[in-house]
């Protein structure tokens, strides 16, 4: 069912703002990543949208514990709209939701990455460092200004994405399940494509007739490309649909069927090399 009308206050907002800017990171494991401080961040919202729904803040709370990773500072924008949409639909937007954090995770951790690490690092400490070298006190300043800057942009996200979020869900309200439908589209794309980045696994095995040799990864590429790392997400994704599997099972699955095949991989380019 829609939020019975629990709305949400701006104390909430700036508990999940600052949360945000310093728990995202908290229980961060191979698992879910940041999964679990994403969870803890946008509590004090699932406690103001489900306080008269137990069931749904267990629903929702289930889906807010799913993987997640992105740059922290970007994370904001997909926090706001998530709390303005869990607002408006409550839990019949978890779904939309669910994609709407797949989707824009990826986009926004390249983005936040080169402009919140890479350019800001690179920028803020090398001026700061030569002032230091000079004798200048203003080089101790200079992070600590930016770091304030970056806290003040971080707000500005997560109400520019609370208030994007809410134009969303008041925009478009008779047409959720389009909405819905599209983010769960977006986000399994967006995870199919993780597929052929993340797991990067390669056959290092050849057989030699004269003069002529023949790589096995190289016509498997030819046959479909990433054929191997496809295989293992659709292995564990077979697996994780067995009784008493979990995905802390499947990793220890898949490192004793690591080492199992990559021994196997030895022995026959051991034997190739014999014959």
């Amino acid at each position: 069912m829609a939020n019975s009308g629990n709305k949400l206050t701006k104390s909430d907002i700036n508990k999940v703002y600052v949360r945000n800017l310093f728990g995202l990171q908290w229980g961060w494991n191979y698992e879910k990543m940041q999964g679990l401080g994403y969870a803890w961040v946008i509590m004090p919202a699932l406690k103001r949208i489900y306080k008269d729904d137990p069931e749904g803040m267990k629903q929702a709370l289930k889906m807010q514990l799913s993987y997640f990773n992105t740059t922290p500072a970007m994370s904001h924008l997909i926090v706001g709209a998530d709390m303005a949409l869990e607002e408006e639909f409550g839990i019949e937007a978890e779904n939309a939701v669910a994609g709407l954090k797949t989707g824009l995770m990826g986009p926004f951790a390249g983005v936040g990455d080169t402009l919140f690490i890479a350019i800001y690092r690179a920028i803020v400490f090398s001026i700061a460092s030569y002032m230091a070298l000079e004798g200048n006190a203003l080089g101790l300043l200079i992070p600590i200004i930016a770091c304030i800057a970056v806290m003040a942009v971080r707000y500005k996200f997560t109400t520019m994405g609370y208030a994007q979020g809410k134009k969303l869900a008041t925009g478009f309200a008779d047409k959720i399940a389009p909405i819905t439908e599209g983010a769960a589209i977006l986000g399994l794309t967006v995870v199919g494509g993780l597929i052929a980045s993340v797991i990067s696994y390669k056959l290092d095995l050849t057989f030699t007739m004269g003069e002529v040799t023949l790589s096995v990864q190289e016509n498997l590429d030819k046959i479909l490309p990433c054929m191997i790392p496809l295989g293992i997400v659709m292995l564990s994704y077979w697996l994780l649909g067995k009784k008493n599997m979990n995905s802390t099972r499947l990793i220890f699955v898949l490192l004793g069927l690591g080492m199992i095949l990559g021994n196997l991989q030895n022995m026959l380019n051991w034997l190739v090399a014999l014959f």
